[in-house]
């Protein structure tokens, strides 16, 4: 053995048989939830949050559009992808199932996990968070996590009663989510931020090389509905 592993493996020793060391401490810190510091971005009402989400999201090349009722939502889809040239059809989550589709009847909507001849996934955000523009998506049967990263182009809606400021207010709705769902514990959370992207070739940035290469995301304000 190297002198040096021995001495690391010498430290860490005499650092686990110290006597004054306190086992609980780590236990007392995770049950208290303590939140960390919130940067002043985050803060503000509804509108201003609002607002801070739109200006961040464009930023990070995710386009927006804001509509006032789940109603209005097939023909946003609609208008987008024409505006994108892209064809009539998506594959939406299971979460959007009372959407009402049928208004719009030249778009072909599938529902449930992505195949592999999907070019737009639609999926309800869980939650979104002002101070980066990000969206939080919670993976379950009625929310499949390869709608948001295997299609082209993702579609995502957020209705604006579930943005927050920042991050530390996303831990604690999905606590309390899960405090009236104990048994819908996500396997994963994810966090997305703009569509993909890298400058790892020539420092020149590139969107779609690891996942979406377009985001749009649709606001909808009616906090009395909710899917």
């Amino acid at each position: 053995m190297s002198v040096g592993r021995a001495a690391i493996l010498g430290n860490l020793k005499r650092a686990l048989d110290h006597p004054d060391r306190d086992i609980t401490a780590p236990a007392a810190r995770i049950a208290a939830h303590q939140t960390n510091l919130i940067p002043a971005r985050g803060a503000g009402d509804r509108e201003i949050q609002i607002s801070r989400f739109i200006e961040e999201s464009e930023r990070v090349s995710a386009t927006v559009a804001r509509i006032s009722s789940k109603e209005d939502l097939p023909g946003e889809i609609a208008r987008y992808l024409s505006s994108q040239n892209l064809p009539a059809k998506i594959r939406t989550a299971p979460v959007l199932s009372d959407i009402p589709w049928g208004r719009q009847p030249t778009l072909t909507v599938n529902e449930g996990p992505v195949l592999k001849t999907d070019c737009v996934g639609v999926n309800r955000a869980f939650a979104g968070i002002a101070e980066t523009g990000t969206l939080v998506f919670r993976s379950g049967p009625d929310s499949p996590t390869t709608l948001n990263f295997l299609p082209l182009t993702h579609i995502a809606v957020l209705w604006t009663k579930d943005l927050h400021g920042d991050y530390e207010a996303i831990w604690t709705k999905l606590r309390e989510a899960l405090e009236h769902e104990p048994s819908r514990m996500p396997r994963t959370v994810n966090m997305v931020t703009g569509p993909s992207a890298t400058g790892d070739i020539e420092q020149t940035m590139q969107h779609g090389a690891h996942g979406p290469q377009n985001l749009h995301i649709v606001l909808i304000d009616d906090e009395n509905e909710a899917c």
